[in-house]
């Protein structure tokens, strides 16, 4: 009778006990399992910044939960939501296709400094002195234009030939508000001051200019013969003459001093939820692989790394506008609110 008694008792012992034994290889388990993600905030044209996030993912094993901006709202749109979530961030990192929103970030205390293996001897002109952002893959900006309607020897080589009445009813270009054309037209305010560049814009005005949503539309509606000439950037040539378009380019020339270069930038937001994988990520994207795949991309970006600059030195800029960034950056909001009241 005790043996009896005892089998029940160790059986339920073994009943009792067996939720926790099962528990325990749970609660192993689950840290293991957990994947922590770094959020990235991307203002690059997503066909392009895809493979790299995709290479990024496989050499270190970390996901990426990115998020892309419209062409519509290129860059602005996720500027403004690392503004509004200030108090609380999303994202961890900031990859942004142009410079002057970043420092601009950076300016109001929304970006954390980043020093690194691959910052070391980063080139002063693209980066902020506490490391609160650095550029990379350089673009420029250009004038395209149909080749089936403007000959090649007749096509404008400065922004002063765009004014000329030839070509009224003959441009497009991107509106002032987003993306890269806010930037070129701050470079205008910066590098001829406010009356030449208010005269500028009163030409362009003049020359009916038609304001679309990016500039990729800009360079359709110039392949498609809706106009002869844009203003754009490189990225978006080379992608229409994949494409097979009839689309060329000159460097949109400031005065003879050489067009605005414009280079991706890389930032930490500052309380980022995931600081260690934002560090990875950042360490990636500053790398000399991230460059490389950006030159050897649709995107045809011009690498500042040393190493990489003579191999891709087809799509170099031999003589690019000597600029102050910040300069630029600061004149950003009285060049689109000017550009607005002209040219709307």
């Amino acid at each position: 009778m005790r043996k009896k008694t005892g089998l029940i008792h160790t059986g339920v012992f073994a009943i009792l006990i067996l939720p926790f034994v099962l528990f325990l290889p749970s609660c192993r388990r689950g840290p293991a399992q957990k994947q922590e993600k770094v959020v990235l905030y991307c203002s690059v044209d997503q066909a392009i910044a895809e493979p790299v996030i995709a290479e990024f993912e496989k050499q270190t094993g970390i996901e990426v939960s990115a998020r892309f901006d419209t062409e519509a709202s290129k860059t602005v749109g996720l500027v403004q939501r690392i503004r509004a979530e200030a108090a609380s961030p999303v994202a961890d990192v900031f990859w942004s296709s142009e410079i002057f929103h970043t420092m601009r970030l950076a300016h109001e205390g929304l970006l954390a400094p980043y020093n690194g293996p691959a910052t070391k001897d980063w080139p002063a002109l693209f980066h902020d002195p506490e490391g609160k952002w650095y550029g990379f893959a350089l673009r420029a900006r250009v004038i395209a234009y149909n080749t089936q309607r403007v000959p090649r020897d007749q096509a404008p080589r400065t922004l002063e030939e765009v004014l000329q009445a030839r070509w009224k009813g003959r441009l497009v270009m991107a509106a002032p508000e987003f993306g890269t054309t806010g930037g070129d037209v701050a470079s205008w305010f910066a590098h001829y001051g406010f009356e030449r560049a208010r005269a500028i814009l009163q030409a362009l005005k003049a020359n009916r200019v038609r304001l679309v949503d990016g500039n990729s539309t800009a360079v359709r509606m110039i392949a498609t013969g809706q106009a002869d000439v844009c203003f754009t950037d490189t990225d978006d040539v080379y992608a229409a003459q994949r494409n097979k378009w009839p689309v060329a380019m000159n460097h949109l020339d400031q005065g003879g001093d050489g067009p605005l270069v414009i280079p991706n930038t890389a930032a930490v937001i500052k309380g980022a939820a995931h600081p260690e994988l934002a560090k990875q990520l950042m360490e990636f994207l500053l790398g000399e692989k991230c460059e490389q795949m950006l030159a050897q991309s649709d995107s045809h970006n011009a690498p500042v790394h040393p190493s990489l600059a003579e191999q891709f030195k087809m799509y170099a800029v031999s003589k690019p506008l000597k600029v102050d960034y910040q300069k630029v950056a600061d004149q950003l909001p009285t060049a689109i609110r000017t550009a607005g009241e002209i040219l709307r």
